[in-house]
């Protein structure tokens, strides 16, 4: 077995390994034989962090990682009790989130094991006791330097055709060259993706979408023919036209809209990229919403599973945000291109496909919501007045967190609706309106959103003999959206609000 140095790495350089591999290290029984394998190795070699880690153990999986779990504070999972397979969540004091998976060496053989994975540039192991050297029996270091996505076997994409997304996330992130031998390979693979469960499917997906440059990554899935077999939905949209201002057909329009939602995050969540900035329509951004920055980072690190959050899923969301315009595309009688109802057709549509990929039930509904509401502020925003009080309030009771999502999604779909021909007093609009929803739902939630409530239906059973009902429910509704647009501001008030809504019937 060959042991290689990176690059000239020194035994220093393999001493500071990652955080938290060394907490795992110091939490192994003693005498386990341990090694940290695949991507987190790939990804120490390039000088990059990684929040996932293999790890290979030679023992009793199951004990040993509950073991890491009790040691280290964390959140222990059987995967796959059969193969022990085994799962630990750490989660730091920064809330940045650790996925350590803990698998056994297949057939008590690292070389088998190295041999048998997916691409050479994840077959590379390290040895976590000794010297910690590198194992790298596939040249997997080699092909990592010259930038090559090369299977670790002729048979390695087609024994596992998730492989074939994972290919792509790589390609994309890394910017790999596959060969033409290799593309063959993953374009005869892709239809045998119908029989890949849709969980790992779901997994692979939204570890492309949560990644830089999705729109890169979805148009390469269409290129090797992948896009029917993972979402199906989207195979309609190509060459369905769009009247003006939009300038691209709907396919093309729904991958700009990716690109556009990772420039705009670019630049007004946490960690800011000042050069994207110095682009007009992202200057104005940041000059409307950078204040925000906190708030949107912490919006898109929603978790619903420990696996999944909703910076994937918002990705999602743009891009089913028009995936029934070519069912509803009709002619209106002037002539003109009509698409009436398909935001609601959409989300019927999301809805199913969230399903499918066996998504929990939060983000279904969550998914659902950004479709149906995805044009909310772009309606507002063609109004001559600012947002009142009352439509802002509608608003989020209708939409809850969903709205942030939908105004993240709404700039988006603006930016790739116009292109270049973007009127800048268009897009300030746009702006005003967000940054409006922004302020009442983050600064001013007491207020313009959620107001404490003043009366409940007790209060009202007993004050205006109410029975139990629907009744009490619609009239605790009208009431806290007085409050919120100022027309109730005490008890007494609230009291003569329900009296006069009771008298008008």
């Amino acid at each position: 077995m060959r042991h290689t140095s990176f690059g000239g790495g020194s035994l220093n350089t393999l001493m500071n390994l990652p955080f938290p591999v060394e907490n795992v290290v110091a939490a192994l029984p003693e005498g386990v034989l341990a090694y940290l394998v695949g991507g987190a190795v790939r990804d120490h070699l390039l000088n990059r962090t990684a929040h996932d880690f293999d790890f290979l153990l030679a023992g009793d999986v199951m004990s040993i990682s509950r073991r890491v779990a009790d040691t280290l504070g964390g959140f222990f999972f059987a995967l796959d009790k059969e193969r022990d397979y085994a799962r630990v969540i750490l989660i730091a004091e920064n809330r940045q989130r650790y996925v350590l998976d803990f698998a056994p060496i297949k057939d008590g053989s690292l070389e088998a094991d190295l041999r048998s994975r997916d691409f050479t540039v994840n077959a590379i192991a390290i040895n976590l006791r000794g010297t910690r050297s590198f194992i790298d029996p596939l040249n997997g270091a080699a092909a990592l330097l010259a930038k090559q996505l090369k299977p670790c076997s002729p048979t390695s994409i087609m024994d596992d055709p998730v492989r074939v997304l994972r290919a792509v996330r790589l390609a994309v992130n890394f910017q790999f060259h596959i060969s033409r031998e290799v593309t063959a390979l993953l374009r005869s693979a892709a239809s045998s993706l119908q029989v890949v469960s849709p969980e790992r499917i779901r997994d692979e997906l939204f570890r492309i979408l949560g990644n830089p440059h999705p729109a890169s990554a979805v148009r390469l899935l269409e290129t090797l023919g992948v896009v029917p077999y993972v979402l199906p939905d989207l195979t309609s949209l190509q060459g369905v036209e769009q009247p003006p201002p939009h300038v691209a057909d709907v396919w093309e329009h729904t991958l700009d809209a990716l690109t556009k939602l990772e420039m705009v995050l670019s630049v007004i969540e946490r960690d800011y990229d000042p050069d994207r900035a110095s682009n007009l329509m992202l200057g104005l951004a940041v000059l409307q919403l950078g204040r925000f920055r906190q708030q949107v980072s912490a919006h898109l690190e929603t978790p619903f599973t420990p696996d999944r959050s909703l910076r994937p899923l918002l990705f999602l969301g743009a891009l089913y945000h028009d995936v029934a315009k070519p069912a509803t595309r009709q002619l209106d009688n002037h002539g003109r291109v009509r698409f009436y109802q398909h935001d609601q057709l959409g989300a019927e549509l999301a809805r199913k496909r969230g399903r499918a990929l066996r998504l929990s039930g939060e983000e279904i509904i969550r998914l659902e919501t950004m479709v149906r509401g995805h044009m909310r502020p772009l309606l507002l925003a063609q109004a001559a007045d600012q947002p009142s009080a009352r439509a802002i309030y509608r608003y989020f009771r209708d939409l809850g967190a969903t709205g942030i999502d939908i105004c993240l999604l709404s700039l988006a779909d603006t930016l790739a609706t116009y292109g270049s021909a973007l009127p800048q007093k268009t897009w300030g609009r746009q702006l005003d309106v967000v940054r409006c929803l922004f302020e009442a739902y983050w600064e001013k939630p007491l207020e313009s959103v959620s107001p404490a409530s003043l009366l409940d239906g007790n209060d009202l059973m007993q004050k205006f003999s109410l029975p139990p009902g629907r009744r009490i429910g619609q009239l605790l509704a009208s009431l806290r959206e007085a409050q919120a647009v100022g027309e109730v501001t005490s008890v007494e008030e609230a009291y003569s609000f329900v009296q006069q809504l009771l008298d008008q019937g």
